[in-house]
């Protein structure tokens, strides 16, 4: 039997979804916690709560900065509002800086190499929506605390689960206009919609930008089947909470199953159309001449 990790998407997905849902799913906290500590990244607290959305039980994590990181927060943001480009080189980390960090790390092999590989993914699409070479891509120090968090604490958990295969329905990426550096922009925003190639999507079901780029490079990674229709033994089923609120939970659901792995190994699912009509009164002899013009068309 494999072991299936499967997220679903319905409602979004953030890093600290991805991280609650994993912790509610059996990822002890004090071990994720003891495993982040081997960083050596200064500067946050991680906040694990137990809350109800909608009615459902969850679990919420939280990214709490220091009070020199709000502080920069809050600065970024002023800037942001105004329209101007922060000009504080410290208050930026390169992809190089925190490839460094997790390199120097002693984190298992298994957690840096993807980790490092996540972030390299984010870096690519972040330099070609800024035409910049990937060493000099820049993460804002505030964010780049959050995304080290959780791009790290989610190749942990995967580490620590071990599953055989992970597998993603459709992702819901909402539907507003988000404030970003350089402008005001739809969702999904630049760098999330680069991200997002290749993977189905759903549009409008929340009216905020319901994924991110964070997370979006996580799922591009580790995900190795995105499927709508699957198949498996479900085991155990757990919930990870976002901040916002909204008609549906806006919750990520884990579900840890089995599967006897034939459908995986050796099938695809494909999605095909099939478009009918009736045909009324005519003449036999032109049904080979539309069947040919149809195949010529695609069919």
């Amino acid at each position: 039997m494999k072991k299936i990790l499967y997220y679903d998407c319905f409602a979004g997905i953030s890093g600290d979804m991805l991280l609650a849902a994993m912790i509610d799913v059996g990822v002890p906290e004090d071990y994720l916690r003891e495993e982040l500590k081997k960083l050596s990244l200064k500067g946050y607290e991680l906040q694990v709560s137990k809350v109800v959305t909608h009615g459902i039980s969850s679990t919420r994590v939280q990214v709490a900065l220091s009070e020199d990181k709000n502080k920069k927060a809050f600065q970024l943001n002023q800037t942001l509002r105004h329209g101007q480009v922060a000009a504080d080189k410290h208050s930026f980390r390169s992809f190089t800086e925190i490839r460094d960090m997790i390199a120097r790390s002693t984190l298992s092999e298994y957690v840096k190499t993807l980790s490092i590989s996540i972030f390299e993914r984010l870096a690519i699409a972040e330099g070609k929506i800024h035409n910049r070479p990937v060493d000099e891509v820049h993460f804002h120090e505030v964010g780049a605390v959050d995304s080290i968090v959780d791009i790290v604490g989610t190749a942990i958990c995967i580490d620590y689960f071990k599953p055989d295969r992970i597998i993603a329905s459709p992702v819901e990426v909402g539907s507003c206009m988000v404030s970003c550096m350089h402008g005001t922009y739809p969702v999904p925003a630049p760098a999330t919609a680069e991200l997002l190639q290749h993977i189905p999507i759903t549009l409008g079901k929340v009216p905020f930008e319901a994924n991110t780029p964070t997370s979006t490079a996580i799922l591009a990674k580790v995900v190795d089947e995105f499927q709508k229709l699957i198949s498996f033994t479900p085991i155990k089923v757990s919930y990870g909470a976002g901040s916002r609120d909204s008609a549906i939970p806006n919750v990520l659901r884990i579900i840890i199953g089995k599967s006897n792995g034939e459908n995986h190994d050796f099938f695809q699912h494909e999605q095909a159309m099939i478009i009918e009509c009736n045909i009324d009164d005519m003449n036999p002899e032109l049904y080979e001449h539309v069947v040919n013009r149809l195949f010529e068309a695609g069919a």
